[in-house]
């Protein structure tokens, strides 16, 4: 006949699969990625000894002022992410934790996601060429435009590089700088159409552009809320939608007249 276990036995007995549980589940990798802070580079400028814009077949500007895109930096795709990792990640503002499959596509080997963001890259580039050619009227068959990062894949520098194109052409189009001389950070993808999509990691992102030097952040508008949340001081966001409300929003910040929108 089996004896009936006392409140503080059975406790006892049953926290040693519980502890042995947590144990596994403090060590045991998870779907997760750890994001952080990256690298900013200012398009109007160089990265790593090269020009980001190149441009040919129409005269180019001397600009001052920059245009930074920012990054995240993510544990790889293959790195195992414990328990710890992300209780830890939770509760730092300078990291975050994110679904991996929302870093990474599933599925794929490291090799065919650095191909898939080269790629993404690319098409970011030529898009950010043609919305910023079409803004300014002009035709690809005379202007040339070549873009160079290093390093850096997927299409968030897309807002960035187009409005990198039209100040080295057009400035803010009466003879000034479309920064205004600032040091103006950002994110978000472009369509050839000159539509401004969503990126992740905002908050982190405005984190990269402080403290490089950046004084204002164009936001997606629909990030507004994430750009937000731990947003460094002396930051001003402007949240934008299209290329044409962005560069209006940069020339009145700029001259000082005019509504400048605000998250």
């Amino acid at each position: 006949m089996l004896s009936r276990l006392t409140r503080i036995q059975a406790v006892a007995v049953c926290g040693v699969p519980l502890a042995a549980l947590l144990g596994v589940a403090l060590f045991a990798p998870l779907p997760f990625a750890i994001a952080q802070p990256g690298m900013t580079a200012d398009v109007l400028g160089e990265n790593k000894g090269e020009p980001v814009i190149t441009v040919s077949g129409a005269p180019v500007r001397k600009t001052s002022g920059q245009l930074r895109m920012t990054t995240i930096v993510a544990t790889g795709p293959d790195t195992d992410v414990s328990l710890s990792d992300v209780v830890d990640g939770w509760f730092r503002t300078d990291s975050a934790v994110m679904p991996r499959d929302s870093v990474y596509p599933s599925g794929d080997s490291v090799k065919e996601i650095e191909q898939h963001n080269t790629q993404q890259m690319e098409q970011s580039q030529d898009a950010a060429t043609e919305a910023a050619l079409t803004y300014l009227g002009k035709s690809s068959k005379d202007v040339k435009v070549s873009l160079k990062l290093s390093d850096v894949g997927g299409p968030s520098a897309g807002l960035l590089f187009t409005l990198g194109i039209i100040d080295k052409l057009d400035g803010n189009g009466s003879g000034g700088d479309l920064t205004g001389g600032r040091v103006i950070a950002g994110t978000g993808t472009i369509e050839a159409d000159g539509r401004v999509g969503a990126v992740g990691g905002v908050a982190l992102k405005t984190q990269a552009a402080r403290r490089d030097g950046a004084t204002v952040f164009l936001v997606p508008k629909d990030e507004c809320a994430d750009a937000k949340s731990e947003l460094p001081a002396g930051l001003r966001l402007i949240p934008v939608t299209d290329l044409k409300g962005t560069v209006g929003a940069l020339k009145a910040l700029g001259s000082g007249k005019g509504g400048v929108p605000s998250c």
